[in-house]
C-alpha cells in the first residue's frame, strides 16, 4: 500500500511560494484589491511594505557573528518549500521609522542607522535584568533557520526564512518573577537616524512598541530573529534584532529592539494607542473578523496573484489555538 502523507494545516504547497518577480510591482496589486486609496494609505505605518523594488542591500555591519549563518534548517518548519526570494523579500518592507511616503525605498533611507553596538535592556519583574549587546545575544545561543508564513493585515502573505532563537530561551536568562504576565517590547528612539521618525515626532507616539502575553512570549513558535535568507539582517529588515510570532499579523513582529520588560499588567501597543479598533493588543490572523476597512476572509499570495482562504491562526491553530481557548 502507498503511504499517504497527511500535512498539518500550516503546510503551504510549493505552488503558493512566492518567486522573485512577485513584489516589483506592489501597487497595481493593492490597486487590483481596491485598497490603494486614501483608506490604505493611513495604514503605511503598520509594519507591512512599500511601493518600488530596488537593489538588495548587504547586512549590516557588525550586526552579529557572521561566522553563524547560514544556520542550519530545522526541517519541522516547511523545509522543502520554495522560498520567496531574498530580492523580492527586501523590496518589500514597510519600516514607518524611516519612511516617510509611499514612493520612498527604505533602504536608501537608513545610511545613518547605526545597528552595532546595539545594547538591549531586559528588566522589569525578573530575577536577573541584564544589558546585553546584540552580536552577544547571537554569540549566546544555538541558531536555526525556520521558514514561516507571514501575513500582513494588509490581507497579502509571503514565505520567509528566518534565523534565530526561540524566544523562551532568552526569558529562560533572565528569570521571570511568578507576578510578570506580559513582555513589553520597544524599538530604538533616534530621530536623527530615522527620517520617517523625525517627520512624525508630533503624530505619533515614538518609539514603537509592543507587547505579548507570557505565554505567547513563551511559545516555542516565537522568535528571536538576527537573520534571514541565511544571513545577518539588514536594516530595512530590523536590524540587528527583532520578534516574530508567525500567528499573528505582521505589526506584532516588532524590529530593532533595545528593551524587554517584565510587567504584570496588559500593556498598550503602538497602534492599538492610535486606531484601538482597528488593531487591538492580541492581533491573532483571524479570517472571521475583518478589519474595519477591508476583509480579513482571505489572503493574496503575492506571486501569482492568487487568493486564498485566509487559515486561522496564520496556519497554526493546531500548536496555538489552546492559547486562547476559553476556559
Amino acid at each position: 500500500m502507498a503511504n499517504i502523507i497527511l500535512h498539518p494545516d500550516w503546510y503551504i504547497p510549493e505552488s503558493f511560494a512566492t518567486p522573485e518577480s512577485a513584489f516589483l510591482n506592489r501597487r497595481r496589486f493593492l490597486a487590483s484589491m481596491g485598497m490603494a486609496g486614501a483608506g490604505l494609505m493611513s495604514t503605511a505605518g503598520i509594519g507591512c511594505a512599500k511601493d518600488e523594488p530596488a537593489p538588495a542591500t548587504k547586512p549590516a555591519a557588525g550586526t552579529a557573528a557572521s561566522s553563524k549563518y547560514p544556520a542550519k534548517r530545522n526541517p519541522q518548519f516547511n523545509s522543502k518549500l520554495e522560498l520567496t526570494k531574498e530580492e523580492a523579500a527586501a523590496s518589500l518592507n514597510n519600516f514607518y521609522e524611516f519612511f516617510p511616503n509611499r514612493a520612498a525605498d527604505i533602504r536608501k533611507l537608513t545610511g545613518k542607522f547605526v545597528t552595532s553596538p546595539w545594547p538591549i535592556e531586559i528588566k522589569g519583574l525578573v530575577d536577573k535584568p541584564m544589558t546585553v549587546d546584540a552580536a552577544e545575544l547571537v554569540s549566546m545561543f544555538d541558531l536555526e533557520e525556520r521558514v514561516y508564513r507571514f501575513r500582513c493585515v494588509e490581507a497579502w502573505a509571503m514565505i520567509v526564512p528566518w534565523t534565530g532563537f526561540p524566544l523562551s530561551k532568552l526569558i529562560e536568562k533572565a528569570s521571570p518573577k511568578a507576578e510578570a504576565k506580559f513582555v513589553r517590547f520597544e524599538t530604538f528612539n533616534r530621530p536623527d537616524q530615522a527620517p520617517g521618525m523625525a517627520r512624525t515626532l508630533n503624530s505619533y507616539p515614538w518609539p514603537y512598541f509592543e507587547g505579548l502575553r507570557m505565554d505567547e512570549a513563551l511559545h516555542p513558535l516565537t522568535m528571536v530573529v538576527t537573520g534571514i535568507y541565511g544571513k545577518p539582517l539588514p536594516k530595512q529588515h530590523g536590524a540587528p534584532i527583532r520578534i516574530i510570532v508567525p500567528w499573528k499579523y505582521g505589526y506584532k513582529s516588532i524590529k530593532s529592539i533595545v528593551k524587554m520588560e517584565f510587567i504584570d499588567k496588559q500593556p498598550k501597543i503602538f497602534w492599538e494607542a492610535l486606531q484601538p479598533a482597528e488593531y487591538p493588543f492580541e492581533s491573532n490572523v483571524d479570517p472571521s473578523l475583518p478589519h474595519p476597512r477591508w476583509s480579513q476572509a482571505t489572503e493574496r499570495l503575492i506571486d501569482s496573484g492568487d487568493r486564498v482562504k485566509t487559515l486561522p491562526y496564520n496556519g497554526y491553530g493546531d500548536d496555538v489555538a489552546k492559547l486562547y481557548a476559553k476556559k
